[in-house]
């Protein structure tokens, strides 16, 4: 089946067959199960922090390994897809999903019958094929709504992308609703929609890809990435492969600093690590030979931000307001709230695009991001939800028009350049964004205790105002980034003495220092709005902001916006 000239069926038509709806809209229930995993692990962070005794940054691991390797997945089917095709990539994100499902389920009967190592092994294992089937999940279904919509890229991947916090809703609601439900059946609830899109999308056949189907080369399609777009992968994956192994015991090698003993990774791997890294860099560098178009590397330096704002903050939300929302709300429903806007939004995404152009809807969605953030960090009450809604409006668009803007900017590079800027964005609130944010956490909460009356009663502050050592210990991420957190044995044996009313201070101080972590968190949007700026006065140097085409400049037609499209 095919189609060319404007009698015959046509991908970018918003009528099109039936059987391009039924794919359409499997793609947004495969994206609706990605979010499904998402939002049950980010609900569950506390509750597997408490059963396994982890602390902020290494809740913050926990989460980032349910991420980061949808990196991974998404870049590396990305190199491939073309070849495999994109339903062996679907069966395969579904069989992942299923294999999460089954061995978190596995994990909670495991913990309970007292073994508590094996469950949280489950839990880790198992959210690294979770993120992987997810990566999958982005490999095929961006590419192939790109393709059937190339005339209006931006509009149809918010489109798209409105299944990612549709997915947040529904998997939210009920994950409250269920309260105080035994967790398995959270996590093991992501099987009804992968079931649900492996039915609707086995029988049909999907479209080739827009750069194949102009004939623009692989090693074309590669150049467009190039060098600079393949060191920041290398070096995002070399501090996540680093970390990766460190938590493997027969990696470990333990050292004393700052009085402390921690355990890193032994020499002779992270070395290996490094080079395998940088050769793979300049092999592909040297494939291509192109540094890659600048305006792509630009955009992944704006995507390394955008990730933490939006994926970063949604991963750790629930988490971070539980002090402050403790007996008012359950605090997951900001988040579901916020996706509510965010689903509503991006199904009018066409127009307002059409309005104000899809770099001035991010420029305007960063000044939001900004606001919403801000005062996110310091209210209370149902006063959280005015916040909440200038920051999801904020965060609405970002995703999926950065995904449009870099398919209408590079679409020689194909498959690649547009999964890789989500798979480099997924990389990075992963590796640094989830880590960071907790080890934030664990800086505001110290800054908390020390700033009230009842601990410079029992002598835990020093003469500068920060709290004693004594009751803190030293952590690093990666060996180079170093925090501190309360260690709460030893400050409970300090303010052993004190009265109850001392400690309740300390306590209440502690529980809700996380909220002013997102203060400082406005920092991403900050950046990301002044790269805006950027991008608006280069295209406005240049004449406006166009869409390019693929092909001859005189038939354009024949090829983006107006492609026959054949399918597989």
């Amino acid at each position: 089946m095919s189609a060319s000239g404007a009698g015959a069926m046509d991908y970018r038509s918003t009528e099109g067959s039936r059987h391009d709806k039924i794919l359409f809209w499997g793609c947004f229930i495969a994206l609706i199960t990605t979010a499904f995993g998402f939002i049950a692990r980010m609900f569950l962070i506390n509750t597997w922090a408490t059963e396994f005794g982890l602390d902020p940054a290494q809740s913050g691991r926990l989460a980032g390994i349910g991420i980061w390797p949808f990196a991974a997945s998404i870049i590396g089917f990305s190199l491939i897809i073309d070849k495999i095709g994109y339903k062996v990539a679907m069966v395969m994100a579904f069989l992942g999903h299923i294999l999460w499902a089954v061995m978190a389920t596995s994990a909670f009967f495991i913990s309970k019958n007292g073994d508590k190592d094996t469950a949280y092994k489950m839990l880790y294992w198992g959210s690294l094929i979770l993120a992987l089937a997810n990566g999958t999940v982005e490999a095929f279904i961006n590419p192939v709504v790109a393709t059937m919509f190339s005339r209006e890229k931006v509009r149809w991947l918010n489109i798209l992308h409105a299944g990612w916090p549709g997915g947040l809703v529904l998997a939210g609601i009920v994950t409250i609703f269920m309260g105080n439900a035994a967790w398995w059946i959270k996590v093991g609830i992501l099987a009804v929609p992968a079931i649900v899109y492996l039915i609707m999308l086995v029988p049909l056949k999907f479209p080739v890809q827009e750069r194949e189907a102009a004939g623009v080369s692989y090693r074309e399609m590669l150049a467009e990435f190039g060098f600079l777009g393949a060191a920041i992968v290398g070096f995002l994956l070399i501090l996540q492969f680093m970390d990766f192994f460190t938590g493997i015991p027969k990696f470990q090698e333990k050292i004393i600093r700052d009085g402390a003993e921690i355990i890193v990774l032994v020499s002779w791997l992270k070395w290996t690590i490094v080079a395998i890294g940088v050769l793979i860099v300049l092999a592909f560098g040297g494939y291509t030979r192109s540094l890659g178009r600048p305006f792509l590397f630009f955009m992944i330096l704006i995507m390394i931000p955008l990730a933490t704002t939006e994926i970063g903050t949604d991963g750790w939300i629930t988490s971070i307001m539980e002090g402050i929302t403790a007996g008012k709300f359950h605090p997951g429903w900001i988040l579901v709230y916020t996706s509510i806007i965010m689903v509503i939004m991006r199904f009018f995404a066409g127009p307002i695009v059409h309005a104000i152009s899809p770099l001035g809807l991010l420029a305007v969605s960063a000044g939001l991001a900004i606001v919403g953030l801000y005062t996110l960090s310091f209210t209370a009450g149902m006063a959280i939800f005015v916040a909440a809604t200038v920051y999801g409006f904020g965060k609405t668009f970002f995703w999926p028009t950065m995904l449009g803007v870099v398919s209408e900017q590079t679409p020689r590079g194909g498959a690649m350049t547009l999964n890789a800027i989500s798979g480099i964005g997924m990389l990075a609130v992963g590796v640094l964004g989830f880590p960071y944010i907790g080890a934030l956490q664990a800086d505001k909460k110290i800054e908390a205790i020390a700033a009230t009356s009842a601990a410079k009663t029992a002598g835990l502050v020093t003469s500068d105002g920060k709290l004693v050592p004594e009751v803190l210990d030293p952590r690093y991420i990666y060996e180079v980034i170093h925090y501190k957190v309360v260690n709460d044995d030893k400050l409970n044996a300090r303010i052993a003495m004190l009265p109850k009313e001392k400690k309740d201070e300390i306590a209440t101080a502690a529980a809700s220092s996380s909220q002013r972590a997102l203060k400082n968190m406005t920092v991403f949007p900050g950046i990301m709005l002044v790269g805006y700026i950027i991008l608006i006065g280069y295209f406005v140097s240049k004449g406006g902001y166009r869409a390019q085409l693929i092909g001859h400049p005189t038939e354009p037609d024949k090829f983006a916006g107006g492609l026959p499209t054949p399918v597989r």
